[in-house]
């Protein structure tokens, strides 16, 4: 590898963003660990948070990686605010809010002045069409997609969180800017479980995507540092 195909190596390791989805702050460190120099992002969402996984994010954080909290917030106006505050001291990179405009809104002006980027969490990867309508939507998934793409651009979002195969079109809507993450990634041969809007690492790449989020195909491999590396040359084909 030459030192063109290291510098790209390296910053494609910002942009992939392990999930961390285990049931145990042990379990996180021991996948830490194996990934150390592949991977330097990783994802905490409910799972781990609730079984001590915050103070493991502020651990992650001072041993100088990045740390994505998926909280999908969601609440009034003043109790989104208060969270989006301590989250800011706690020197996250990303925090993930439920793209609803007064919530938005709230996030934004808490956080303004941080280095923390706030994304919009548009339509879940798991949900189909059907789904949506059960939820009780009038939109079809692409489209509540890209409504509420537009209303994170207009409160002032750093980001959004949606399905690869939206991030063409979102990125439409949103401009150059605004950090594009798709969850939902699996690569050539993986299974695709309960997700049902997908794409390779490649293919979410292409499609503008800034950030890929990768749980299973790397956690749940045997071996992981090896499953990473494979997702890395994936999206360095793009």
């Amino acid at each position: 590898m030459d030192l063109t195909e290291r510098e790209v190596t390296l910053d494609l390791r910002d942009q992939l963003i392990v999930a961390l989805d285990v049931p145990t702050v042990r379990e996180a460190e021991a996948a830490v660990r194996e990934l150390e120099g592949t991977a330097t992002f990783f994802k905490i969402g409910y799972q781990l948070a609730f079984a001590g996984g915050l103070e493991f994010a502020r651990e992650l954080v001072s041993g100088g990686n990045k740390v994505f909290l998926d909280m999908k917030l969601l609440d009034i106006d003043n109790t989104v605010a208060k969270g989006v505050e301590n989250i800011v001291k706690m020197g996250m990179t990303m925090l993930t809010l439920h793209a609803y405009p007064k919530a938005m809104k709230a996030a934004v002006d808490a956080a303004r002045g941080s280095d923390l980027c706030l994304l919009a969490v548009t339509v879940l990867t798991s949900m189909d069409e059907q789904d949506v309508i059960d939820a009780g939507y009038e939109y079809d998934p692409h489209t509540l997609v890209l409504r509420r793409a537009e209303q994170a651009a207009i409160a002032g979002m750093g980001g959004i969180v949606c399905s690869a195969a939206e991030a063409a079109a979102v990125r439409k809507i949103v401009g150059p800017d605004l950090a594009i993450v798709t969850p939902g990634i699996r690569p050539a041969g993986a299974d695709h479980g309960d997700q049902k809007r997908v794409l390779s690492p490649a293919e979410a790449m292409r499609a503008g995507a800034t950030h890929l989020v990768v749980g299973r195909p790397i956690i749940g491999s045997s071996d992981r540092r090896a499953s990473a590396e494979a997702v890395l040359a994936e999206m360095r084909q793009a």
